[in-house]
């Protein structure tokens, strides 16, 4: 049986830290990295260690302001 699963990717040179997407994740796939900065010196976003529950909703990919955040369906098999 195939099923899919979620994945996100983040521009982090573009992520603004406004955490929005952390907010909307229903599965608390995404957090802001810790004690580390962009290069233009705002913190940022990245997939954390729930990020095997990602479920593909595109739910931090929509609230996005800046458009950061790639969301992909890749197949799995069971």
């Amino acid at each position: 049986m195939v099923k899919l699963k979620g994945a996100i990717v983040v521009d982090s040179d573009r992520c603004k830290g406004c955490s929005l997407c952390v907010v909307a994740c229903p599965k608390k796939c995404i957090s802001i990295v810790e004690k580390k900065v962009n290069v233009h010196g705002y913190p940022f976003v990245a997939p954390n260690s729930n990020a095997e529950d990602c479920i593909g909703c595109a739910s931090c990919g929509m609230v996005c302001p800046d458009g950061c955040i790639t969301v992909y369906k890749k197949k799995v098999e069971e």
